[in-house]
């Protein structure tokens, strides 16, 4: 072997054992294309997955995904409108506890089981001449209600309500057993306007308390405080008939 030969080959091991640079960087790139050849060849095989079926196979694919979204889209319908009745429900069920609490309310109210308070006319009844008559009294009671008095009471003690009797009694009148006497003072709560017109009105309870001998006055209040009640009675605990 001359000499110049077996320098060559030492020169070539020493390359190969201490690449340079430049063979380096040629190195990365020819590693980088081959990456890119392999990702392409997956990437075609995993597009052409469907390329092979048939017409049919293809549309019965199609099919079967739109099945799957009618499917979800009912599931989605059912879920909402149940959602939707849910809420409806509660709201039917919020207004009509809040309608019964409203009647169970104006029932307390009517039935004198509760204070109240509220604008109103308060008629003052003052004997003059002779005895304002227990009809005439009614009268102007019966009055009252008739235009919408929500709560009545007298002297503010006796507590009106549509059981409410009334008799002849001495120096007065006789209330629920409970002897009332003049001056009457009723408070009645409810639009303030039309109460005190249905007491002065020309052929109202006015005139009549002015023909038994007596005057009647209506004032109008923007608030009258109703403390009196009647006590609540439990008919299963009510006391006997004598």
């Amino acid at each position: 072997m001359s000499d110049e030969q077996a320098t060559g080959r030492a020169r070539l091991a020493k390359a190969l054992r201490t690449p340079a640079r430049s063979q380096l960087v040629v190195a990365v790139l020819l590693a980088v294309v081959g990456f890119a050849g392999v990702t392409q060849i997956r990437t075609t095989e995993e597009d052409s997955t469907y390329s092979g079926l048939r017409q049919q196979d293809l549309i019965d694919v199609l099919n079967g995904l739109a099945g799957t979204t009618q499917r979800t889209q009912a599931e989605i319908d059912r879920l909402s409108n149940e959602r939707q009745e849910l809420l409806t429900d509660s709201t039917q069920r919020e207004a009509a506890l809040e309608r019964t609490r409203r009647e169970v309310d104006a029932l307390n109210v009517l039935a004198g089981l509760v204070p109240v308070t509220g604008p109103g006319v308060r008629v003052t009844i003052v004997e003059e001449t002779g005895p304002v008559l227990v009809s005439t009294f009614l009268d102007v009671v019966q009055e009252l209600r008739s235009v919408g008095a929500e709560a009545i009471q007298v002297n503010g003690e006796v507590r009106l309500v549509a059981q409410s009797s009334f008799e002849p009694g001495v120096g007065g009148t006789v209330i629920d057993g409970t002897l009332v006497e003049p001056p009457y003072v009723i408070d009645a709560i409810g639009d303030a306007n039309t109460l005190a017109g249905a007491m002065v009105f020309a052929l109202g309870p006015a005139r009549q308390v002015r023909l038994d001998g007596g005057d009647l006055t209506a004032e109008e209040l923007a608030s009258i405080d109703i403390d009196t009640t009647r006590r609540r009675v439990d008919p299963e605990f009510s006391e006997p008939d004598p």
